[in-house]
């Protein structure tokens, strides 16, 4: 496909122009990107992940910066909340990446959720697979303001990067299931703030909750990193501890194991997605379906009964 092969050179246009026909789903572009699959780029995927207002898109672009010094060419894939009148990205949080507009060895594509859970887009994989073949790497995940429990970044990132607050409440969201049970990195951003000291108290305890790995790994402490990262401090130090776990999993044969367990669950996911979409088009499926379902309103069944039922009935069960 020759807008995949523009994007290869680094064409900025190509890759706008692909991401947006991966995002929209478009089959062809899709097609093309499964075919070059075995061959795609792996680069460094970092997932940047908190609750809202802990700074993530600040973080993110003094990372950027960090990054750049190296040479290394960024991609961003930053997640918005949706609009409820165009469905598109609300990109207020992505001006706070502006500095870093004009250089070409960074590109920042926003997305928005449309209503995915789990603090990511539908199509946040095809958009990194874009991504790295354009040559991107790392490429960056910063996700929509998150809860304790939407933690789909850690199926995407080979590092999760959690970002945490003294002034936000943070301190109880430390203490729960979830989000700190994927940090490979904690951030305490703001740390100037009041509060910082007990927040990375809370945060030690939180980690000491973590479950112990499988028999055989290795286990990982995450670092606690202090940042002020409008003012560009702790950043240094936050880069060493993405390099370190990067390290950490290199040194102990670990990436492999992650990169097949991240595309093993990529593949339930799509199964999935492709059930529900054959469920909503025209056919035998949508008409099986709407059938069971009148069973079910009329308590003639169980919805789990007639949902095994459907399923036999397609043969798939």
């Amino acid at each position: 496909m020759e807008l995949l092969d523009n994007v290869k050179s680094g064409d900025t246009r190509a890759i706008a122009r692909a991401l947006t026909l991966a995002e929209s789903g478009e089959p062809d572009t899709l097609a093309a990107l499964d075919s070059l699959y075995g061959g795609l780029p792996r680069p460094q995927r970092i997932g940047v992940t908190g609750p809202p207002g802990a700074g993530k898109s600040t973080l993110t672009s003094a990372l950027i910066s960090e990054y750049r010094a190296t040479g290394a060419k960024v991609g961003v894939v930053a997640i918005d909340p949706t609009s409820p009148f165009s469905g598109g990205a609300l990109l207020g949080d992505r001006l706070r990446m502006s500095a870093h507009a004009m250089d070409a060895g960074v590109f920042v594509r926003s997305m928005a959720t449309r209503g995915q859970f789990g603090g990511l887009a539908a199509s946040t994989e095809d958009a990194c697979d874009v991504l790295a073949l354009a040559g991107f790497d790392p490429v960056i995940v910063e996700t929509v303001g998150v809860g304790q429990s939407e933690v789909d970044i850690a199926k995407l990132a080979d590092t999760t990067v959690v970002v945490l607050t003294p002034s936000a409440g943070d301190s109880v969201q430390a203490l729960k299931a979830g989000i700190m049970e994927v940090a490979d990195v904690v951030v305490i951003n703001k740390s100037d703030q009041a509060g910082a000291e007990r927040l990375e108290e809370d945060i030690k305890e939180a980690l000491e909750l973590r479950p112990m790995p499988p028999a055989g790994q290795p286990m990982w402490q995450p670092p606690i990193v202090r940042t002020v990262a409008s003012e560009g401090k702790g950043i240094r130090q936050c880069f060493d501890a993405i390099a370190h776990h990067r390290t950490h999993l290199r040194q102990h044969a670990l990436l492999a194991g992650v990169h097949a367990r991240r595309q093993g669950e990529r593949f339930d996911d799509l199964v999935m997605q492709l059930l529900r979409e054959l469920m909503r088009v025209e056919g035998v499926p949508k008409r099986a379906a709407q059938t069971f379902k009148q069973r079910v309103s009329e308590g003639e069944l169980s919805p789990r009964e007639a949902a095994r039922q459907l399923l036999a009935a397609l043969k798939i069960g």
